[in-house]
């Protein structure tokens, strides 16, 4: 007779770049929130992380223990507050802490690249990825500008699919705030060309389904608009009335709860949510990567958690990047990835 309940999967939390503060941040995650982490395991070096627990533990201190593992089940028997690594990298405890390098950048790409594969066999339930450095990922080579467009290409080969036949987005979530960006890791000129009809209609969509999933139910969607004003009926720039306002219009025809475009200088303040003000919108919709993600961030980057939307697989990140000012002193805040960790535990549930 079959057993009917699965055999839970373990959340990966992949290095990050090794000269950043990714290793650090991990290792407090796993020292200050071991109900958090537990069932979790790094992709990444064990030398590396050993070298993470001997900053962050100080002189005199008890070490943070870092356990080597072969295969990722093996997460679920390391004992409490042991950080358990599975050996996908070699030689990032050769890399200079805070300074970008191709072998940085290779070894942060090869974890995500593990990662991402294990959780499209469905070996894991989720993805949680410590920063990387896009100077670094260029340097080594890599042809993708950062972890969105990776996942996409790995997703997209898995699926035997072009890229562009897996549209990802990315959203930026706090406990009081979410917002999901029409266009992402591009020069702002190029952002302003990618408002187009397809791509907003495919970012509502995204969302509606994505957001949707998450709460259970249809998501109010807010639209932020691209100009001062949201372009004052054509005054200050077409877009509203040529490209938002009809995607607005059409989604809304299939049922999706959408309002907009709006004034982006007063969009995020209306979504946002906490007990003294509840929020209009449970998410924003924004134009540009600045114009969605400043809001965000400014209401703490201690709780910010970026979530890719529209893949076969979740993965969550911190909202921040590596800090490389940071590396090595061991005052790296862990509290966004400890976020990020939990709330992938809360989409898997």
């Amino acid at each position: 007779m079959n057993d009917p309940t699965p055999s839970p999967r373990p959340l990966v939390i992949t290095m990050g770049d090794p000269a950043g503060i990714g290793p650090e941040i991990i290792a407090k995650a796993f020292r200050d929130a071991p109900s958090v982490t537990a069932g979790c395991f790094v992709a990444g070096d064990v030398a590396a992380l050993r070298r993470a627990s001997a900053m962050v533990s100080g002189p005199g201190r008890p070490l943070i223990p870092v356990a080597r593992i072969d295969t990722p089940a093996v997460a679920f028997a390391a004992p409490t507050r042991c950080i358990p690594v599975l050996q996908v990298s070699q030689h990032a405890a050769l890399v200079d802490l805070g300074q970008v390098s191709a072998l940085a950048g290779a070894v942060a790409a090869e974890c995500v690249i593990w990662a991402a594969r294990a959780a499209l066999r469905q070996e894991v339930a989720a993805i949680v990825t410590a920063p990387l450095h896009k100077e670094a990922l260029a340097a080594a080579g890599v042809p993708y500008p950062g972890h969105t467009e990776l996942l996409q290409a790995e997703a997209a080969a898995f699926l035997r699919k072009p890229v562009a036949d897996v549209p990802v987005r990315m959203m930026l979530a706090n406990d009081e705030l979410r917002t999901v960006l029409v266009s992402i890791h591009v020069a702002l000129r190029d952002a302003i060309e990618a408002v187009t009809p397809e791509n907003v209609s495919q970012t509502l969509r995204i969302t509606h389904e994505s957001v949707g999933a998450l709460l259970r139910r249809p998501p109010r969607i807010g639209v932020a608009g691209l100009n001062p004003h949201a372009g004052e009926g054509g005054l200050f720039g077409r877009e509203e009335v040529e490209v938002i306002a009809p995607a607005g219009a059409a989604a809304r025809r299939v049922g999706m709860d959408v309002t907009g475009p709006l004034a982006p200088d007063t969009v995020f303040m209306r979504a946002r949510n906490n007990a003294d003000h509840p929020g209009e919108f449970d998410v924003v919709v924004a134009m540009y990567h600045d114009q969605g993600l400043i809001p965000v961030k400014y209401l703490g980057v201690d709780k910010g958690v970026n979530v890719t939307l529209g893949l076969p697989l979740l993965r969550t990140s911190p909202d921040h990047g590596t800090a490389f000012d940071l590396a090595g002193t061991g005052r790296a805040d862990p509290s966004s990835l400890i976020e990020a960790i939990r709330f992938a535990r809360e989409l898997c549930a």
